[in-house]
């Protein structure tokens, strides 16, 4: 785990995208850790997610997670029909949903124009699929603009996803790169997982005995 610190320069200006529903948002960080912004990067299987919602619970901060947002424009588009492989229609169709996520990392949710997508947005049919989409410029464009919001807007936050410390949020004063040995990855992609977010990192954690200590067991005591 590499974590590097410098200056928050973040105005704290409000914005009216509506891209989060803040009536679930966890009460505010108490006031030393006003406008605290974690970002945690690193490879698929390193268990981002499940460290990031721990560290945000153990913080009382709030939870982003970039890659459900790019996972509900994938779904979105498959469930029209469209081909992935059309980049110039996928760019324009990128801003036509409603895409919102609920930032408590407790409970964390996805929905796309008003429809709760949590557990669709994880099928192997998304997930082969995402990558193309976020590859596309025009909708990397369109959601890094959102997530960007999203953490200006937010008293404290531990935003998680690949490229968040050094293109979405590269001000942020604390960065984290998670990693874990190819074999522990392999274990995380493989074993299947619980479709709800919270016990399918428990369920993560238990598979991955050689990861770190998970952010779920009382030993673990917060990124150090």
């Amino acid at each position: 785990m590499n974590i590097s610190a410098g200056l928050d320069s973040d105005t704290g200006e409000e914005s009216e995208t509506g891209s989060i529903a803040r009536g679930d948002d966890p009460p505010n960080p108490p006031r030393d850790q006003a406008r605290l912004v974690v970002a945690v990067d690193g490879p698929s299987g390193a268990g981002k997610s499940s460290a990031s919602r721990g560290a945000a619970i153990g913080l009382g901060l709030r939870y982003l997670d970039t890659g459900s947002m790019y996972r509900a424009l994938t779904w979105w588009l498959l469930e029209r029909g469209v081909d992935i492989g059309d980049v110039g229609l996928v760019g324009e169709l990128a801003a036509e949903p409603v895409i919102e996520v609920g930032t408590d990392p407790s409970a964390p949710w996805t929905r796309v124009d008003g429809t709760d997508v949590s557990a669709a947005i994880r099928t192997r049919e998304v997930t082969s699929a995402v990558s193309a989409v976020a590859a596309v410029p025009r909708v990397r464009a369109h959601l890094i603009a959102q997530q960007r919001d999203i953490i200006a807007n937010a008293p404290g936050i531990v935003a998680e996803g690949r490229d968040i410390g050094t293109v979405v949020a590269p001000d942020a004063p604390v960065k984290v790169f998670l990693t874990a040995d190819s074999a522990a990855r392999a274990d995380r992609r493989a074993v299947p997982a619980p479709a709800d977010p919270i016990a399918k990192s428990r369920h993560r954690c238990r598979a991955s005995p050689r990861q770190l200590p998970c952010p779920w067991s009382p030993s673990w005591a917060g990124p150090t």
